[in-house]
């Protein structure tokens, strides 16, 4: 029986929380961008695939730019768009810019850096997070605005409900609990350290960006370590890098920076921990894994 692919509901719960801040939320959110965003990702990723059928069909697998498996090059999901519009809406979610070109420029390197970065069958950035980090380098009218969602306690259940489907279904509910409990904990004890009142403690934990970060970035089962002891401490690692950058340094986008940095440690977690590589396989059951390549994100 075919299931219901996960990146579906993501699709769709990303897709929500677009309307929803046009409608009520952000007026920053500008319906242009967001088409500019998706458009330049869905066209990355086609032509990439595209290419690299291309370089297969006049050359051996062994001299692939992309060094992909030829199976997987001609496998039918190769040609899903899914996760390069996960990355879109990803990118419209939380990056804001100035110039079309800005956005033209971080959907390309989100979806470029599926194809080029990585090791083996498997890349370890997230594709949104490797495009916002990016452009907040490159160039000067790239911004992330944390604060975008507010902190109001509706926000958070829709957040986490919305979330935890698509985790059920994807099944690693355990690398957002880490992060948030070990970045929760942390904050707590500082709270503690410095005698503030519990709202405060609230505040810093109900960011709207926060949760969309944990639920919806941190969890892209294709780029985040394959075993559930290497997620648990890939998951601790960001979480401790997060506490440290946003209050010792004082880095309001400290979660993407932390991501960023800690990408890499994926390898060597996979290294030290050997498991089968997730498969968005709509025949699996939602709990399975295979190690078959396949084109997809994150989400990316």
């Amino acid at each position: 029986m075919r299931r219901q692919d996960p990146r579906d509901y993501q699709i769709l719960f990303l897709s929500l929380f677009l309307v929803l801040g046009i409608g009520i939320r952000d007026p920053t959110l500008r319906p242009r961008l967001i088409i500019v965003a998706l458009a330049t990702c869905i066209l990355t990723q086609w032509v990439t695939i595209s290419l690299t059928r291309l370089k297969y069909k006049n050359s051996s697998p062994s001299s692939s730019l992309f060094h992909l498996p030829a199976s997987s090059v001609n496998a039918p999901k190769i040609s899903s768009l899914k996760s390069a519009i996960i990355t879109g809406l990803s990118l419209s979610l939380l990056l804001r810019v100035d110039q079309y070109t800005t956005m033209v420029i971080a959907g390309s390197l989100a979806i470029l850096s599926k194809f080029l970065l990585k090791v083996g069958d498997k890349h370890f950035f997230n594709p949104a997070n490797f495009g916002i980090v990016s452009v907040l380098m490159l160039r000067d009218d790239a911004w992330v605005s944390p604060g975008q969602w507010g902190d109001s306690g509706w926000y958070a259940l829709l957040f986490a409900g919305t979330g935890a489907m698509v985790l059920k279904r994807v099944g690693r509910w355990d690398t957002t609990a880490a992060f948030l409990g070990i970045y929760a904990f942390l904050e707590a004890m500082r709270n503690l350290w410095l005698g503030w009142t519990w709202d405060v403690f609230c505040h810093r934990l109900m960011s709207g960006s926060l949760l969309l970060f944990a639920l919806f970035m941190l969890t892209d089962p294709r780029s985040i370590p394959n075993a559930r002891k290497g997620r648990l401490i890939w998951a601790g690692f960001i979480a401790v890098l997060t506490f440290i950058l946003r209050n010792q340094f004082f880095v309001t986008t400290a979660v993407f920076w932390a991501l960023f940095a800690l990408a890499p440690l994926t390898l060597i977690l996979d290294f030290i921990w050997l498991s089968p590589r997730f498969s968005w396989s709509e025949e699996s059951d939602q709990h399975t894994v295979k190690s078959v390549e396949s084109v997809s994100i994150e989400a990316n």
